[in-house]
């Protein structure tokens, strides 16, 4: 792609996209104009849907499909200023399925098989405080406030800071994290690069390992472990709403996902059919 790529690579820097979000709508112009061996500038709705369309009868996932709608959205509407190629392509619907939540106890047991200290750390970090990983993974030291017990998360989605709360437990953990590894630099996690925090596919290949370690059947995942902080939350009594400001939603419906995944909050509901013929049930007429 060319010039016209490093178009895009400024348009998506100028837009503050997250530098993971920016690197897959790059791969997906990249394809778009592979498969047509041609420029997107010299091409158009036509070539668009072509090109969709052998996605779809393909063997691409519906998350595919809707990230390479995304990025060309956003390739032809900003980067090319031609929002009439893409302003009718619809979005794919993507399969909603409820995460696997995982036990008091299969955190416990996965902390604990997750090595080197480093990286149990920041695993430790993201459960304990339902940071995304890219969040816990650029967590600055300044960013620690033991004396008011509450951790400034700074540039979250959609480029909102906000605190959450630093457990005692966690900061324990982190104290003697700290005289072993004695970090250095600006970060409290520092990765391979000078300058630079761990990146959370160093994070994944470690959370893989502990994985083989336990008796786990789960699907687990780190964003799977920000599901199972909120719903621990919510189990416990938390109020939705505080959930909701912890976990940075913009938005009340994403935090309500919980109370599905909530395997005490069912259990809690009592069946009309538990009601027939008990005093309760003369509400039902």
């Amino acid at each position: 792609m060319g010039p016209l790529c490093q178009r895009m690579t400024e348009d998506l820097k100028l837009k503050k996209y997250a530098e993971s979000t920016a690197t897959e709508y790059l791969r997906c112009a990249r394809n778009f104009a592979a498969f047509h061996m041609r420029s997107p500038s010299k091409m158009g709705e036509p070539e668009i849907r072509d090109f969709l369309l052998g996605l779809a009868f393909g063997e691409a996932s519906a998350a595919t499909l809707k990230m390479h709608v995304a990025s060309l959205k956003f390739l032809y509407a900003t980067t090319l200023r031609r929002p009439e190629e893409v302003v009718a392509l619809a979005w794919p619907k993507v399969p909603h399925r409820l995460p696997d939540i995982l036990s008091g106890s299969e955190v416990e047991a996965l902390l604990a098989a997750i090595e080197p200290l480093e990286h149990r750390a920041v695993v430790m970090t993201a459960y304990g405080t339902g940071l995304r990983i890219s969040e816990a993974c650029s967590l600055q030291t300044a960013d620690i406030d033991s004396k008011r017990n509450i951790i400034h998360v700074r540039d979250g989605k959609r480029a909102r800071d906000r605190y959450v709360m630093l457990p005692k437990r966690l900061l324990v953990f982190l104290r003697e994290y700290w005289r072993q590894v004695r970090p250095a630099g600006l970060y409290l996690f520092p990765g391979g690069k000078p300058g630079r925090p761990i990146t959370a596919s160093t994070v994944r290949t470690a959370l893989k390992k502990a994985i083989g370690k336990t008796s786990i059947k789960k699907r687990v995942t780190l964003h799977g472990l920000r599901h199972s902080f909120a719903t621990h939350l919510l189990e416990a009594g938390t109020d939705i709403r505080v959930i909701q400001a912890l976990l940075g939603h913009s938005s009340l419906r994403s935090t309500m996902r919980y109370t599905q995944v909530s395997q005490k909050h069912v259990s809690r509901v009592t069946s009309p059919l538990d009601l027939l013929g008990k005093d309760k049930g003369r509400v039902l007429g």
